[in-house]
């Protein structure tokens, strides 16, 4: 046999062999991740309203090292929904990635429920999708991504603000722009 066929189908094999190795990873199951037990927050409470805008700049102020830094860059914006954008480079081409999150206040934390995801014009699941961010993008230590459950959580009583104060959710009602949360400031 001809030295160039040989490497002509070692080359294809290989090839082939790496997109069915990406493709498995991509769609693989996801191993069950629970959300963590919230931290028990007990002080003085201070209530404080802000709307969707406010909580878009509070949002980007404590996550923007995290997800700037990552491989998949993230960007964040709040408006009647939450909505997460990135961009993925697959074989050189520049494929966008948009998902639609509607807030739940859960126990003063909040999960963030998956309503909608859009990969340029891939029919991609949602879960392959949370898997791969949850891969690929270092999230502080306070957000959980649970790709089975099709959503993020937040776990706000475990992010530090000053003098060891901490934040609950209390009622998230983005299409009317009403954000109220409580700062809770420990008793000493």
């Amino acid at each position: 046999m001809n030295l160039w066929k040989v490497a002509f189908f070692t080359l294809a094999g290989a090839i082939v062999l790496a997109v069915a190795g990406i493709i498995y990873l991509a769609v693989a199951d996801t191993e069950d991740v629970a959300r963590p037990k919230p931290a028990e927050v007990e002080g003085n409470v201070i209530t404080v309203q802000t709307t969707a805008k406010e909580f878009e700049a509070i949002a980007k102020q404590y996550l923007g090292d995290s997800l700037n830094k990552s491989p998949l860059p993230v960007e964040i914006e709040v408006n009647d929904q939450i909505q997460l954008f990135s961009t993925l480079t697959v074989f050189g081409v520049d494929v966008p990635i948009a998902m639609d999150f509607e807030p739940v206040v859960d126990e003063g934390n909040i999960v963030l429920k998956q309503t909608a995801v859009n990969v340029g014009k891939l029919n991609i699941p949602p879960k392959t999708v949370l898997k791969l961010m949850q891969d690929s993008i270092d999230f502080p230590s306070w957000i959980t991504v649970i790709p089975n459950d099709e959503e993020i959580f937040v776990d706000l009583s475990r992010i530090n603000i000053a003098s060891g104060s901490r934040v609950r959710a209390k009622e998230i009602d983005l299409p009317n722009d009403h954000i109220v949360l409580e700062i809770v400031v420990p008793a000493e």
